[in-house]
């Protein structure tokens, strides 16, 4: 069975979840992605495996115990995407 080719145009909920994340340089967490802005955890997830997202975890700390924090950023290769 043949590997399915990745689209070079990605669909409207993709492009416009790329093009959110490509005007928040400090990317944002999935959750917020899924909850305010409605997209899948699949759409989100795609976009991961397809190299065009990645997930970044930073360790926060501010009054108590230290707590980690994914955050969802646009790839150079997303960015690509939105380009042409």
């Amino acid at each position: 069975m043949k590997a399915r080719p990745r689209a070079s145009h990605p669909s409207q909920d993709r492009r416009r979840a790329l093009q959110l994340l490509a005007s928040t340089p400090g990317g944002t967490t999935e959750e917020l992605l899924v909850l305010a802005h409605g997209f899948s955890r699949d759409t989100v997830a795609g976009l991961v495996l397809a190299g065009l997202l990645t997930v970044v975890t930073e360790t926060l700390r501010v009054d108590g115990p230290a707590v980690k924090v994914e955050r969802v950023k646009i790839t150079d290769d997303g960015r690509r995407v939105l380009e042409g």
